[in-house]
């Protein structure tokens, strides 16, 4: 521990958890409650995903706070690059599959 004591009610804290709900239900009401094309539902899902994502990473995992904030944005990004590259390169193997004869 740092020795910073934190005073007061975290506000912010129960906001991120509010907003963290509200995005759940959003996306819940647009995957069961909407005529919309099956693609456009996974795209909104997708959009809420991430805004969720980075509402945790700011609001509850304090990504700009402390000494080594750069260091936790730089290994963030190259974490959020290597799960893009592993969904993606998974998807591209496995659909490849099915062009070989």
């Amino acid at each position: 521990m740092n020795g910073k004591v934190e005073k007061g009610f975290p506000y912010g804290h129960v906001v991120g958890f509010l907003l963290s709900i509200a995005l759940t239900i959003a996306t819940l009401l647009v995957a069961f409650q909407t005529s919309l094309a099956k693609g456009t539902i996974m795209l909104i899902i997708a959009i809420f995903a991430v805004a969720q994502a980075g509402l945790q990473l700011f609001m509850f995992m304090h990504m700009t706070e402390g000494e080594d904030r750069d260091s936790k944005v730089v290994h963030t990004v190259y974490a959020i690059f290597m799960a893009v590259v592993i969904v993606i390169g998974s998807i591209w193997v496995m659909t490849a599959g099915h062009s070989i004869h």
